[in-house]
């Protein structure tokens, strides 16, 4: 159907499936290494621009590794991730670390590291000082309140768990000021998968006039602003991407009449997407393994929300192709499930698709983000291989799937036989 491709034939993945068996995450190398220079030269304006991968999107380091070459920075957001940053040999103001209600643990991995210290809390200001003590650079995470809207995913600003108020950053600021800091970022992330390129152009305008108002009344420079992620994908057919040209332009406009018009240039941009960089080149395959007809037709698969959470926890959509069946009519409505015990274990509600056969391969679209990296083990369930597809057609496993032994591994069995009940 118009405006979703797969990236390989059914004769290629029909031959990756006989190495690894269903269900599997695959990711288009191709595709994001595409995406990511796009996404440079959109803002190759600006000296210093960096998008720093927002790493919980998919977190595996093979796939870091990649956007490293392409100059990306790290996103983390707790000490796994700042641990596979240190794995892919990342240091240094490469790696921004933003998290919220952080261990002491963290920040002193994130210290050792030499990442940028992104706090989320005006409290944690002292928090940091008394746990490692402050370092050269430290950036806020900005909440504008009603100043901006969210959506259902990331909740209404005013709601929101994350980030200090205006008030909070004058405060703050001034504290570290007094604390001898001496390099200030600011940051700001209030939505998730927006497709209006508007929004962003917005925010990078309430960002500046903020960063003015705080050079005017505490005398302090900043070295970037760190406008967040949210940059939407098209999950359906009729969505279409962000334009970051547009994008681009717009904060372009803005950053020559407010940052350079009142002499704060340079200030280098910096975004922390995660989503818009790999998801559209990461794809869930699976097969059907049953068709039951009740009340309504399902299709039940050998994957499960284990391996694809988004649609029973946000109600998301995610584009189906049945292999092979791309141009048969699509005039089968069909609830498409998992086999975990919940009822809400469906990738698709009254879906419209081709007529479906046991051992049909189905491909779900759109899961190079917040797919693998959402996955858990109810009921039981292990989470699957993760392959990349390179761009000379060669597949590589960058993660295996996990094995029963892998589950029971935290389970102490040889202290049951002991244990008395």
């Amino acid at each position: 159907m118009q405006g979703k491709t797969l990236p390989f034939s059914k004769e290629q993945l029909e031959k990756i499936i006989e190495k690894y068996p269903t269900p599997f995450h695959i990711y288009d190398e191709k595709g994001m290494v595409e995406y990511a220079r796009y996404f440079n030269q959109c803002f190759e304006w600006n000296e210093g621009f960096k998008e720093f991968y927002a790493i919980k999107a998919a977190p595996n380091p093979y796939i870091m590794k990649i956007l490293r070459k392409e100059g990306f920075g790290i996103d983390c957001s707790s000490m796994a991730e700042l641990l596979l940053a240190e794995k892919v040999g990342m240091r240094g103001e490469e790696i921004m670390f933003t998290s919220n209600d952080t261990p002491a643990e963290e920040f002193k991995k994130a210290i050792e590291l030499g990442a940028i210290i992104n706090l989320d809390d005006i409290s944690h200001i002292d928090f940091l000082n008394e746990t490692t003590g402050m370092p050269d650079l430290v950036c806020f995470r900005y909440n504008p309140g009603a100043l901006k809207g969210g959506n259902i995913i990331i909740g209404n600003p005013e709601d929101s768990k994350y980030g200090f108020t205006r008030e909070q950053l004058f405060e703050g600021y001034k504290k570290l000021k007094s604390l001898g800091v001496k390099r200030f970022g600011l940051h700001t992330m209030v939505a998730s998968n927006e497709l209006d390129p508007d929004y962003f152009i917005e925010t990078a305008e309430i960002v500046f006039d903020l960063i003015v108002d705080l050079h005017k009344e505490l005398g302090i420079r900043f070295e970037f602003a760190n406008l967040g992620g949210g940059i939407g994908i098209p999950y359906r057919n009729e969505h279409r991407p962000v334009n970051m040209k547009k994008v681009s332009k717009g904060i372009k406009e803005r950053y020559e009449s407010m940052i350079v018009a009142n002499g704060l240039a340079p200030l280098r941009i910096y975004f922390e997407s995660g989503r818009a960089i790999t998801g559209p080149f990461g794809f869930l395959v699976s097969k059907v393994l049953h068709l039951k007809e009740t009340y309504k037709k399902y299709v039940g698969l050998d994957a499960s929300m284990a391996n694809l959470m988004r649609p029973a926890l946000y109600g998301a959509y995610h584009h189906i192709t049945v292999l092979g069946k791309e141009d048969q009519p699509h005039t089968n409505l069909y609830d498409v499930t998992g086999s975990l015990c919940e009822n809400n274990d469906k990738f698709a509600i009254n879906r419209l698709l081709p007529e479906i056969k046991r051992g049909d391969i189905v491909v779900i679209h759109d899961t190079g983000a917040h797919g693998h990296s959402m996955g858990f083990n109810y009921n039981g369930k292990t989470r699957s291989a993760e392959l990349l597809l390179r761009e000379n057609g060669e597949v590589v496993q960058i993660r295996r799937r996990e094995t029963i032994d892998d589950y029971f591994a935290t389970l102490d069995f040889d202290g049951l036989k002991k244990f008395d009940v």
